[in-house]
């Protein structure tokens, strides 16, 4: 076991996020029930063992387009960000009702750019979250991308979730996707490509393995994950990029288990 892994035993304050790639079915669009469940039950565990979790999460407008019935993502802004008026109220709703099932209470935030980049912004939302954390509450954030115009977007939930963890002060941070981590060549394309599994610098060339897109109902590819572990890397805190689907990843990944790639602190 690495020493970079081997640190993660010992980490407190965590941030999870989920990519909508996690969140739905492919095929369908919709939200994939079973799996939300398992994730809220898992993160409910961690807290019972005493971990502070906040929860970053996409999904918003996967969740409108699945309640308006559509089977892809508008073309347009505006209707972009009324699924994600309509999906947020839809996700809430499931997460509360499943970590109200295993003795759970969450609080929701809304984030724009602004609240991570301004000073007084910054602060306020550091002490809104800490006070949430002080409660033993679980925080769920998500970009508010109802409202967010350009000027003020972050753009995806990958640096989000970046911000967040150097806001407060987290120790690691996890990033739930479709794939099991960073490969050296595209492995879609290349049937050979090795699964790095630790990179302790982030160099031009490491950046350039990243691919572009992600899937159709995401924003993020790798290479948000990437800039994204760039941030958390410059403020001391770990990442580790790993797929979701596996199971009960989250406390394997906490207790050192060789999954995923981490990108380390040091």
């Amino acid at each position: 076991m690495s020493d970079a892994r081997s640190k993660l035993k010992s980490a407190n304050r965590i941030v999870i996020k989920v990519g909508t790639s996690t969140l739905a079915y492919p095929a369908t669009k919709k939200l994939n029930l079973s799996r939300i469940d398992h994730l809220i039950r898992e993160i409910s565990d961690l807290h019972n063992a005493g971990k502070e979790i906040i929860f970053v999460s996409s999904g918003a407008i996967a969740a409108g387009i699945g309640r308006m019935g559509l089977n892809s993502k508008p073309d347009t802004v505006t209707e972009n960000q009324a699924l994600a008026a309509i999906g947020q109220g839809v996700l809430m709703h499931i997460y509360e009702k499943f970590f109200a099932e295993y003795g759970k209470t969450m609080a929701q935030l809304l984030l724009t750019g602004n609240d991570t980049v301004d000073d007084h912004a910054r602060e306020n939302s550091r002490n809104s979250l800490l006070a949430i954390l002080k409660m033993g509450v679980i925080p769920v954030i998500n970009e508010n991308d109802a409202v967010a115009t350009d000027e003020i977007k972050i753009g995806d939930n990958d640096n989000l979730s970046a911000l967040v963890a150097t806001m407060i002060d987290a120790e690691v941070l996890i990033i739930l996707t479709d794939i099991d981590g960073l490969y050296d060549s595209n492995p879609k394309s290349n049937s050979n490509a090795k699964l790095i599994d630790e990179i302790n610098e982030i160099t031009p060339s490491i950046e350039k393995i990243a691919g572009g897109a992600g899937t159709k109902l995401g924003t993020g590819g790798m290479f948000t994950k990437i800039q994204a572990a760039k941030i958390a890397k410059a403020a001391g805190i770990s990442t580790v990029i790993v797929n979701g689907s596996e199971f009960n990843v989250i406390r394997r990944c906490l207790n050192g288990e060789k999954l995923g790639t981490i990108f380390s602190a040091n």
